[in-house]
């Protein structure tokens, strides 16, 4: 008998959207539009990172994503330092998830998993404070046993695995490195499936890459952005999202055959 895979979910992050915005200002182009299409294109929630700097998500795109959301009845699920700034700020709005990161002002995007383990006596309470008020909580982590393991005992719902060094290792075609970073994402997922964790997974995932991420039995959601929004200047959004909802549906379809 064919074990049956859970439906992989796809988030789209639109932070870019607003990283162009920003750059001249105004109001255009719109974050909950592109929210809006995206929807309309088949994701299955909407993500946003909401950095101490704003340097692209403000705290007005977040009210109007998190309203937008709430109406059509799709999950927004907001990245977030482990401060108190932003705590005030997910109980304000108690989107339907928060996923913690680490957060550095200097550097360019998320670099790496948050460290649970040194980190725990921070975020406890916060992720304590969060399911209180309803609120799905996941850590951003890498796919590293203590980890993974530490998110648990602090009472986190979900893990999100790091996949940009396997993206990075493909990319560059470095073979080895590559398959060494896919076997540690597995064995990652299976290890947060086994102590009861709901795994996703995201980062630098683009078309090359979504495939063998997408066929961890394990992982049932997928959370992309910049690749999205940066081939959206070419194909348009709508397109880009279909095709990578396709590749992740076509890499799932044929690793349930394969574990037929």
């Amino acid at each position: 008998m064919t074990r049956a895979f859970a439906r992989l979910r796809l988030g789209v992050n639109i932070d870019h959207v607003a990283t162009i915005r920003n750059a001249r200002g105004g109001v255009a182009p719109d974050p909950a539009r592109a929210a809006e299409l995206a929807m309309a294109a088949g994701a299955d929630g909407i993500t946003a990172h909401l950095r101490e700097d704003r340097r692209h998500i403000s705290d007005a795109d977040i009210e109007a994503l998190a309203d937008l959301t709430r109406r059509r009845g799709l999950p927004l699920n907001l990245e977030m330092a482990v401060t108190p700034e932003m705590q005030a700020i997910a109980l304000r709005h108690r989107p339907h998830a928060a996923c913690l990161v680490p957060e550095r002002r200097e550097e360019v995007t998320t670099e790496g998993g948050l460290d649970v383990v040194r980190g725990r006596a921070a975020i406890g309470p916060l992720v304590a404070a969060l399911r209180a008020a309803g609120v799905r909580v996941s850590l951003f982590v890498e796919a590293d046993p203590a980890q993974v393991s530490a998110a648990g005992a602090v009472g986190a719902q979900v893990v999100e695995l790091h996949t940009g060094a396997y993206s990075d290792a493909v990319r560059a075609g470095r073979g080895e490195a590559a398959a060494r970073h896919l076997a540690a994402l597995e064995a990652g997922a299976r290890e947060a499936a086994g102590l009861g964790l709901e795994v996703h997974a995201g980062h630098g995932l683009d078309y090359a890459t979504v495939g063998a991420v997408a066929a961890i039995p394990q992982v049932v959601e997928l959370n992309i952005g910049h690749f999205l929004i940066g081939e959206a200047i070419f194909t348009g959004l709508d397109a880009a999202i279909r095709r990578m909802r396709g590749l992740m549906d076509q890499a799932r379809a044929a690793a349930q055959e394969a574990a037929a």
